[in-house]
């Protein structure tokens, strides 16, 4: 594989082009927060998320049209199963409605799962076609969404992390299945992905899945334990 991405003259992981991409994220990051920080709690916040929301909805619903499309139709990559399929429509509809448990998903979700998405794309993620554009319009869009859902004010509780993470436990219950009776590898659940990834330090499959699980479990909690203390120091000020 990696001599014929080579021999095609496409960008691998880490080039010039993949630096930039990521560059671009950190900085549209930055960007979100600090325009964010300035209209929160104004009128103009209530209108910039749901139109975001909307924004992310319509493109997601064009990428998945995009790809069931006989010229585009691939069973191992057209069907809506990844995670990050789910994540794109469940952070719309976290910015449009703002509900808590789509905010939950959004934030461990979107800053992680999808993180790795971004650090280890499919070389063929690499390049200027129609597919790498909507890869990562879509990705760094659910990266920078739980950035500018933390400037609004809400932060992240235990039962957030239990419902992130048991929706997470859900979607793999029901993809491993589709993925033996398709014989497909949707979500990486049931062989290694074929580039590189944090999967390759873990073991075979399925010892991978079992360290996918903690090691999720322990880094959604870290990202959960600090703004839980913030609000106890937060409620005993206020009593």
């Amino acid at each position: 594989m990696g001599a014929l991405i080579a021999a095609a003259g496409r960008p691998e992981m880490f080039s010039g082009l993949h630096w930039g991409l990521l560059g671009l994220a950190g900085a549209l990051g930055v960007l979100v927060v600090f325009g964010m920080r300035r209209i929160r709690t104004t009128p103009a916040q209530n209108w910039v998320l749901p139109t975001a929301g909307w924004v992310l909805l319509v493109i997601s619903v064009m990428y998945t049209v995009w790809l069931l499309l006989p010229g585009q139709w691939d069973l191992e990559q057209s069907l809506p199963l990844h995670y990050s399929d789910a994540l794109r429509y469940i952070t719309a509809y976290a910015l449009i409605r703002r509900a808590q448990w789509a905010v939950a998903v959004t934030y461990f979700w979107g800053l992680t799962l999808n993180s790795q998405a971004l650090v280890t794309p499919h070389p063929t993620m690499l390049d200027f076609s129609v597919n790498a554009g909507f890869y990562w319009v879509t990705h760094i869009a659910v990266l920078l969404a739980p950035l500018a859902l933390l400037t609004t004010g809400w932060r992240p509780q235990w039962r957030d992390f239990a419902v992130a993470y048991g929706l997470a436990a859900a979607w793999a219950g029901l993809v491993m299945p589709a993925n033996a009776v398709l014989g497909t590898n949707y979500a990486f659940l049931n062989r290694p992905p074929d580039g590189a990834s944090l999967i390759d330090f873990l073991g075979p499959w399925p010892v991978y899945v079992f360290w996918l699980a903690v090691l999720v479990a322990v880094v959604w909690a870290l990202m959960t334990w600090p703004w839980r203390g913030a609000h106890l120091t937060s409620s005993a000020r206020g009593s």
